[in-house]
């Protein structure tokens, strides 16, 4: 199951040093690269507000194999479809792949997890696992998409034809996964999409800004990193693209791995430190072109962001009602998305009127400031934890 999520992430994240690619096949600039980036985003927030928490009621199997079915197709319409619009419609089907799986893996393996060792309840191992195949997978496919437009003939349709397969296999496998939703609930008890712990709001509110400001500076790179490196910078390799790319997913990934045991606190508090380091890094690299600073820029933001979307994680699943947490999961993931996906079309507009190095100041700032106040709402709201508050808990939608 977690090599199917990686997989999949891994599709969705793919064309980050494609973008040039695109550009001169179809002939646009910097703000439709990052609208058909943010199409993805619009597919994604349609799956996840529609259909992402019907696994709770219908079983996660049955979600996550629609999932790769969608990615497959998606795929397939990338290499028949060669224009603008195929792009677009590729993208849209693309998201809604991910927003199908994201939450449901994420509770799925949770799940699995608990079958397997019902001992070790409340392990920190899944939710390990299940951040680490998101922005691993997310890492993976630049790299998988440079090498392919590096070294491979027609790397465009290469590389789709590449995660078409990969799809494929995953399809195979989760077929062999253990359903662990009790598809027999009385029709009369359906699960509600969206409950939250009595006196869950507000720290739902501030998972959720975790989530979107650590997606921000992600969705940033994957869009635009393309342009960034070769006006900036000045290199014209797919590979380094597709490099800093993979260095920022995966410095996020192994953040995680290596710190993700660390008490909520401690996680955040590293992570509020680490993202606007990172940040200021990115501005300076622009200002006085660095290749190496940019790179060691994007792993320290990376990280950063890493640590604060599994907090935002663990802060969602800590406030969801037990009977609704894909549902919970997948409001917070379109909360992340949109942060992905709004902030990177703004920041090519801002480009239109003011220098790039400009534009990175203002973005960092406004971002870690956001970051910060997120990770102390969050942390003021754990203090009195979950069910002890009389606040009213969320209406069922």
């Amino acid at each position: 199951m977690a090599v199917a999520f990686a997989v999949l992430m891994a599709f969705g994240t793919a064309p980050t040093p494609l973008w040039p690619l695109y550009e001169a096949r179809d002939h646009f600039g910097a703000t439709t690269v990052t609208v058909a980036y943010a199409s993805m985003v619009v597919g994604a927030a349609a799956a996840f507000l529609g259909l992402g928490h019907l696994s709770d009621r219908f079983g996660r199997r049955r979600i996550i194999v629609p999932a790769l079915l969608v990615g497959i197709v998606a795929s397939v319409v990338l290499i028949v479809w060669q224009d603008l619009p195929g792009l677009i419609a590729g993208r849209i089907l693309n998201g809604v792949g991910l927003g199908l799986m994201a939450s449901t893996a994420t509770t799925y393996l949770h799940d699995l997890y608990q079958e397997a060792r019902p001992e070790r309840t409340g392990s920190a191992l899944p939710g390990i696992v299940a951040t680490a195949a998101n922005l691993g997978g997310l890492a993976s496919g630049p790299l998988v998409a440079a090498v392919a437009a590096e070294w491979l003939p027609t790397p465009l349709i290469t590389t789709q034809a590449i995660f078409t397969l990969a799809m494929a296999v995953c399809l195979t496998l989760v077929l062999c996964t253990p359903e662990t939703v009790d598809l027999e609930l009385p029709a009369a008890q359906p699960p509600s999409r969206f409950v939250l712990r009595p006196g869950g709001r507000r720290a739902f509110g501030a998972a959720g800004a975790l989530g979107a400001f650590a997606f921000a500076i992600l969705g940033l790179i994957s869009s635009l990193g393309a342009r960034v490196l070769h006006g900036t910078l000045h290199t014209d390799s797919h590979l380094v693209v597709g490099l800093a790319a993979f260095l920022m997913f995966g410095s996020a990934a192994a953040a995680q791995l290596v710190l993700g045991r660390l008490r909520l606190p401690r996680l955040l508090t590293v992570g509020a430190v680490a993202f606007p380091v990172g940040l200021v890094l990115c501005a300076v690299a622009l200002y006085h072109p660095a290749l190496w600073l940019y790179l060691v820029a994007v792993s320290l933001s990376g990280a950063g962001s890493g640590l604060l979307f599994k907090g935002g994680v663990e802060r969602a699943v800590s406030v969801a009602e037990p009977a609704s947490r894909a549902g919970v999961l997948a409001v917070f993931f379109v909360v992340a998305y949109l942060g992905m996906g709004l902030p990177s079309v703004l920041f090519s507009i801002a480009l239109r009127h003011f220098a790039v190095q400009t534009a990175m100041i203002g973005f960092a700032a406004v971002l870690s400031c956001g970051a910060v106040v997120s990770v102390a709402v969050a942390l003021r709201d754990r203090a009195g934890g979950p069910g002890k508050s009389s606040a009213r808990s969320a209406r069922p939608s």
